[in-house]
């Protein structure tokens, strides 16, 4: 018996601290998996070296953007390092109406409001090998002055502190296997996923995994 199409498509979240390697796993994601839309964001920062407007991010100016905001343009939207980031409402609902998977990758204030709207949408936290490897990361992008690399750092250890309200936990040590296990997920239940992190939690917890920043003193 030929299993029952899905007529609407999934809503999967991917959140992550700046510098984990999201960009890199998306496109290592989107190269190995067909009928998935990524929802390219708008934002108000600057484009960065390499970056093509509708590409990478929607350029726009701040008060384009909070015409959006004024007009219930958005699905969600947040402000981050001084610059808005937002998803337009209008392009999710036409895809999943249509059948096609949607991926977005918003950072957690952001993914809450997507979760309070989108209950059955996949939420994924993806995670450095560990904290001291982020830090290398971003020093290594050599695109950010010393205060505003410390900045993403101290930003990272606030959002750690949300990774309880995700459904599963990717660590991006190698992109073909982070890539790969997110396609996994977004298959999977969101019952099964939440047993999992609980497991990945306790262990980091225990400190049997290495994950975490290490407590300011």
């Amino acid at each position: 018996m030929t299993p029952k199409k899905r007529t609407r498509g999934q809503l999967i979240v991917l959140s992550g601290p700046s510098g984990v390697g999201k960009s890199t796993v998306i496109a290592e994601l989107l190269s190995e998996r067909e009928n998935i839309y990524f929802s390219v964001s708008f934002t108000t920062r600057a484009p960065r070296v390499g970056e093509a407007d509708g590409v990478h991010y929607h350029f726009v100016t701040r008060e384009r953007f909070e015409a959006m905001i004024d007009g219930d343009e958005l699905l969600e939207y947040a402000e981050y390092v001084h610059n808005y980031y937002g998803t337009s409402l209008r392009l999710i609902r036409e895809k999943l109406d249509a059948g096609i998977d949607v991926l977005l990758d918003i950072e957690v204030q952001g993914a809450a409001k997507v979760r309070a709207k989108c209950p059955d949408a996949v939420f994924i936290f993806i995670v450095p090998p560990s904290f001291e490897e982020l830090s290398r990361r971003l020093h290594r992008r050599a695109t950010d002055q010393e205060d505003v690399i410390r900045g993403r750092l101290q930003k990272a250890r606030e959002e750690y502190r949300e990774i309880p309200n995700y459904d599963y936990l990717v660590v991006n040590d190698k992109v073909s296997a982070a890539a790969a296990e997110i396609i996994e997920a977004s298959k999977s239940s969101k019952a099964m996923l939440r047993s999992l992190l609980g497991a990945f939690i306790f262990a980091i917890s225990s400190n049997a995994v290495r994950l975490m920043p290490v407590a300011d003193t």
